[in-house]
């Protein structure tokens, strides 16, 4: 089974909206041709209906991801199970290229798209990519970008399952955030270690007003 791509179509759909930021890629219907990428035949079957499809699809994947990124792995897989059951899926063996030198084919498991239209499709294929990675790989890798404000999801793919970021771009700006609050934290606290205490502040305000009766003018005494 292609997993990565699959699992990808539900990745770059969620990640056609950035909800903190008020940003919506998916509004026509070359939008939503868009995100087949290279299946083109399915592509072409859309229409400006499947926006409005899409939109529902991809709002009920983001809360697949947010519930995994939370650790509540019963509720992402109860949300997934509910996209299997509305848009299934037709698996079939395919074979898109050869194996060896006898030009035996490669077979593997392909999805077949029979759905009345496209965005049914789209969504079935990416249903069904994202639980194969769920299964396969375990909960905890759907994730949601922990930089603020991004909230794009992403497929943790690292070795030690310790990617926290949806891209490079997001790491660096989180990184530098970060290395920014300490800086601020440590001159606060250097500024408080300067500042004199309460009762600092007494026994210099008491020293004060000794020393200014000790040089008053012995008549004001």
């Amino acid at each position: 089974m292609e997993l990565a791509y699959y699992s990808d179509l539900a990745v770059r759909l969620v990640n056609s909206e950035e909800p903190v930021r008020g940003n919506d890629a998916l509004t026509s219907v070359d939008a939503v041709r868009a995100l087949f990428g290279e299946s083109k035949q399915a592509a072409r079957r859309a229409t400006d209906a499947d926006v409005t499809r899409l939109r529902s699809v991809r709002a009920r994947l983001r809360a697949v991801f947010e519930a995994a990124a939370e650790g509540d792995e019963i509720r992402a897989v109860d949300l997934l199970n509910a996209l299997l059951m509305e848009f299934p899926v037709s698996p079939q063996i395919s074979g898109h290229a050869t194996r060896d030198e006898d030009g035996r084919p490669d077979w593997h498991m392909h999805i077949a798209d029979y759905a009345a239209n496209a965005g049914a499709g789209f969504a079935a294929t990416a249903s069904m990519g994202l639980a194969f990675h769920l299964t396969e790989l375990g909960a905890d890798r759907l994730g949601i970008c922990e930089a603020a404000p991004c909230r794009n999801a992403y497929l943790d793919t690292s070795t030690n399952r310790s990617r926290r970021y949806c891209s490079d771009r997001c790491a660096t700006r989180a990184n530098v955030a970060a290395y920014r609050a300490r800086k601020r934290l440590d001159a606060e606290r250097a500024a408080a270690d300067r500042s004199p205490t309460p009762r600092e502040d007494r026994d210099r305000t008491g020293r004060t007003a000794e020393a200014a009766q000790d040089t008053s003018p012995a008549m004001e005494r």
